[in-house]
């Protein structure tokens, strides 16, 4: 299995609004991408001063599912309707468990 996870530092003009604009498209991205195993998001809970403000973590079978993804069309609107332009910091990493 292949772990991807995503954090996210939104810039100050993103608004509540937006992250539940952000989250209920994340929510869509399982129907439209088969190749999801697990796909879990959400706001930090704000317990550490040095932590970024949104996570991301999904579950592949395969790197070949992963990239799926990766590459997928809906996920790619995704990100560009609702993170492009919206962090100021980005940080994913990957790996296998």
């Amino acid at each position: 299995m292949i772990r991807h996870v995503v954090m996210l530092r939104w810039n100050d003009t993103v608004t509540d609004a937006d992250i539940a604009a952000t989250s209920a498209a994340l929510d869509s991205l399982p129907a439209a991408i088969a190749e999801i195993a697990v796909y879990r998001h959400g706001p930090d809970l704000g317990l550490g001063p040095t932590n970024h403000d949104y996570s991301i973590v999904g579950d592949f079978e395969s790197v070949d599912d992963y990239l799926v993804y990766r590459d997928h069309p809906e996920h790619q609107q995704v990100i560009a309707d609702h993170i492009t332009g919206r962090v100021s910091d980005r940080v994913a990493v990957q790996f296998e468990f």
